[in-house]
């Protein structure tokens, strides 16, 4: 796809801007990329700021106070956000997730997922609209986004012992307030919950059991994420990876398993229940059985940057054209054109690109 590189002043990461063929296509949900993969999920990141200092994704040797968050003025407003959202829905996207950072760190985002809520697909059908979180504001902020029209969350909780909880999001932050926020969420008719386990061999992969026990029989998915290589400053190594199989194989010897069909094409979590039908977990498996081949997810960074995958090394900076003047037409056509162009693989090709030092950092794009 024809492009510009151009340097942004406030952050270190490159960003591309399409230039658009005259020739581009119309908005339509068929659109394909250059693997035959739809556009499906919106992956929206809308602060680049967390409050906890998790090893794997925000080490608080990097991420200290002389680090340098974006300022407010770069941010795209949730006017932006959701004209982006717009252009994206008429090319077929019919999912949204909202990320961060920590999102619930963004003042008054229940105001945008009031936006996002009211919007429609063109067949006229809601959108699916969820939130990812690490569940420490959610206990007093979960009702108002549940009055603003969020109907799922996702919790990141990556132990349930207290001190092994509190070493990895290492700023001495309890367990228990993050379950209060869980069992808010429950109470507020926001269930089935998500609850997202990153492993991580050595560190918290004696809670496996614990958590499983926890979360079976409560009708809430707990998933458990290898650990994996995403931007520079997490000190990733293979060695510290425990494969999913490992995951569902220690589970199944206490609780047997039998596998679950994906609920759609692209679903990254490949789904197990329990035989007892105490419900379900999830693998995602992104390093040891990569799902590249289905991968249906375009993702939009907190300052409006496009990015076509996980591991990505630039995005297409979508802000300018906001700002400068753009209409609906021009964002359709700029979306349609990267989509089209798309052709990324880094999960299938890691053992040959792993060495690449320049890649977008997890707390920047969303997870």
């Amino acid at each position: 796809m024809p492009e510009r590189i151009i340097p942004i002043a406030d952050r270190r990461y490159r960003a591309r801007v399409p230039e658009i063929p005259a020739d581009a296509p119309p908005a339509s949900g068929l659109l394909v990329d250059q693997r035959g993969r739809r556009l499906h999920d919106l992956r929206i990141s809308v602060t680049d700021r967390c409050n906890f200092r998790c090893t794997y994704c925000m080490p608080k040797e990097i991420f200290d106070r002389h680090y340098d968050f974006l300022p407010q003025s770069s941010l795209l407003s949730f006017e932006e956000i959701e004209r982006v959202v717009r252009a994206f829905v008429a090319h077929g996207v019919e999912k949204l997730r909202l990320t961060g950072g920590e999102p619930l760190l963004r003042r008054q985002v229940e105001k945008l997922v009031e936006r996002l809520a009211a919007l429609r697909t063109p067949a006229g059908a809601p959108l699916d609209l969820t939130l990812t979180t690490n569940g420490s504001l959610l206990a007093r902020k979960v009702r108002a986004l549940r009055d603003a029209g969020l109907r799922r969350i996702t919790v990141s909780l990556d132990a349930l012992d207290d001190a092994t909880f509190r070493k990895m999001n290492d700023v001495d932050f309890p367990v228990a307030d993050v379950l209060a926020g869980i069992e808010a969420a429950d109470a507020a008719g926001l269930r089935p919950l998500k609850i997202n386990m990153v492993v991580r061999k050595g560190v918290n992969d004696g809670q496996i059991l614990a958590m499983a026990g926890h979360f079976r029989g409560t009708g809430h998915i707990l998933r458990f994420i290898e650990f994996m290589d995403v931007g520079a400053s997490n000190g990733w190594r293979m060695d510290d990876v425990v494969p999913s199989a490992e995951v569902v194989r220690r589970i199944a010897a206490v609780f047997p398993l039998e596998p679950v069909e994906p609920n759609y094409v692209g679903e990254v979590a490949a789904r197990w229940r329990y035989a007892d039908g105490a419900g379900e977990i999830g693998v995602i498996s992104s390093v040891t059985q990569p799902f590249c081949g289905d991968c249906t997810r375009a993702r939009l960074s907190t300052e409006g940057r496009v990015y076509t995958c996980l591991f990505a090394d630039a995005g297409y900076d979508l802000r300018t054209l906001l700002r400068g003047g753009a209409d609906d037409p021009t964002l359709e056509a700029a979306i349609g054109t990267i989509w089209q162009a798309r052709s990324d693989r880094y999960s299938e090709l890691r053992s040959a690109a792993g060495s690449r030092g320049h890649r977008i950092e997890m707390s920047y794009i969303g997870g």
